[in-house]
């Protein structure tokens, strides 16, 4: 059994009962975690521009766009919710099992599966335990190719959550569909196919866009392969193929008998995000913050700060002077520098306003990014990050940190996604509408079918609680008047 064809099998055969139920909890607040990074992006113009135009082009419409009363059909749904979810670079990571791979730099799981399954779950009127299924399998499988591709796919320009987002939604969808072994095979010939986007995209709006296309890929791929569209049967593993067109090879090790033993999300791992920017400077922002609070540093009191890393974190934060706050999320010194003078590092600290102001910047050119050697010859598994600060009397402070808050290693509690999730969604729902999100995920796998969630997503679970109230009240005094 090849590669894409065990893909194919692993999903076809798999049920609800088979999952873990620790892996179930997981997927929880992953799936809480994207919701919220959705919600706080349909607020980006990037995501105005996509709701635009799926305004503009109109047609039949029956799926949600998260955080609007927008509809669109089930492909374009999944594009808008899935740019909003990957608009502010604050949703997870997907992390590595072995030091040549890179970590964060390998997929951000969630987006393109979630955007892909809520689109066509919400069209399929499926219950909660059918979500998480699809969600799992969708994620499970987008790893484990993730994992397996040679890292020259990512280090010489593919963007990875474009390329393999698109096949983990793919046969999520089959899933949901219905789709046999041989339907799901087809859905990942037409999804490989369909793959693309380029990293020196990086700092602009298309990157979201890779992530929303990956999702709108992987419904059009499953619906296609439904409706008997055909494909290559071997699209991974072929000699003209995925791993050897998009990386020159793979490892299969990594795939075959691999999947769901155990499921990614539980080892290695999915890192949630604690600040909304390129992951890779994560261990370094966390450091950074920690020392500022804990020596009572500012900008008056800094000569220069020294961050240094592997050789793939200045590959990928490539903005050493940041003109927006796009750029700002792939950028140390806009990181290191935001931390200092405002000691957090959240949506309201990425804005554009914040990139040109003037302390701000001036205290960017005290900073610099360089590799490390001794952190350079441990591998890329994991973003080792050292930060030495000289003060302007003399002193020095350094610290070294090798992963940063919402790693496995140093996982977010339910209550802490569950604070990221109100800060993200408080743009856009109000307080009732955030908190009947978090308790329907808290048991989403009981949900009979998803019109309270998806309700609440679109804001209008309170307007429909209190126009059901006044509607009553209003046949009240009907009744009293008639009576009378």
């Amino acid at each position: 059994m090849g590669p894409t064809q065990e893909v194919a099998n692993f999903v076809a055969r798999t049920r609800y009962r088979d999952i873990p139920k620790d892996v179930v909890q997981l997927a929880r607040g992953f799936i809480l975690d994207g919701l919220g990074v959705a919600l706080a992006g349909s607020t980006d113009e990037c995501s105005r521009i996509v709701q635009h135009q799926i305004r503009q082009a109109g047609g039949r419409s029956d799926c949600s766009i998260f955080g609007t009363s927008l509809m669109a059909p089930a492909p374009k749904a999944a594009l808008a919710n899935g740019v909003a979810a990957h608009a502010m670079d604050y949703d997870d990571t997907q992390l590595s099992t072995s030091k040549e791979a890179v970590y964060g730099l390998l997929t951000h799981p969630t987006t393109p599966v979630l955007a892909a399954v809520l689109a066509i779950g919400e069209k399929e009127r499926i219950s909660g335990q059918e979500l998480v299924l699809a969600y799992v399998l969708g994620v499970e499988v987008e790893c484990r190719i993730a994992d397996a591709i040679n890292p020259r796919h990512y280090q010489s320009g593919f963007h990875s959550t474009a390329t393999m987002g698109g096949l983990g939604a793919a046969v999520a969808v089959g899933k949901l569909l219905g789709s046999k072994e041989e339907q799901l095979l087809r859905s990942l010939g037409i999804a490989a196919s369909m793959a693309s986007g380029l990293r020196e995209n990086f700092g602009t709006m298309t990157k979201p866009l890779h992530a929303g296309r990956a999702a709108e890929n992987g419904v059009n791929a499953a619906l296609l392969a439904r409706d008997g569209f055909t494909a290559a049967s071997n699209i991974l593993e072929a000699r003209r193929g995925f791993f050897n067109a998009m990386a020159g090879g793979f490892d299969e090790s990594k795939i075959s008998g691999r999947l769901g033993s155990p499921y990614f999300m539980k080892e290695p791992g999915i890192s949630i995000k604690p600040y909304p920017s390129g992951s890779l400077s994560h261990p370094a922002q966390d450091l950074i913050l920690d020392l500022v609070r804990q020596h009572d540093l500012g900008a008056a009191d800094i000569e220069h700060i020294d961050v240094g890393t592997n050789s793939n974190v200045p590959n990928a934060l490539i903005y050493p002077t940041p003109k927006t706050a796009l750029e700002g999320k792939f950028s140390i010194p806009f990181c290191m520098a935001i931390a200092v003078l405002e000691r957090k590092a959240g949506i309201a600290q990425f804005q554009d306003r914040k990139v040109s102001d003037k302390k701000i910047v001036e205290l960017m050119k005290r900073v610099t990014l360089s590799v490390d050697d001794e952190l350079e010859k441990l591998g890329y598994d994991q973003v080792r990050s050292r930060i030495r600060i000289t003060l302007k009397n003399g002193r020095v402070i350094e610290g070294r940190y090798d992963v940063a808050r919402g790693h496995p290693e140093k996982p977010l509690s339910w209550a802490e996604i569950g604070e990221k999730f109100r800060d993200c969604a408080a743009l856009v729902l109000p307080d009732k509408c955030a908190n009947d999100v978090i308790q329907l995920i808290a048991r989403v796998d009981e949900l009979k079918s998803l019109r309270p969630l998806l309700r609440a997503l679109s804001g209008t679970r309170g307007k429909t609680a209190r126009k059901n109230k006044d509607s009553a009240q209003r046949r009240r005094v009907h009744r009293v008047r008639k009576v009378s």
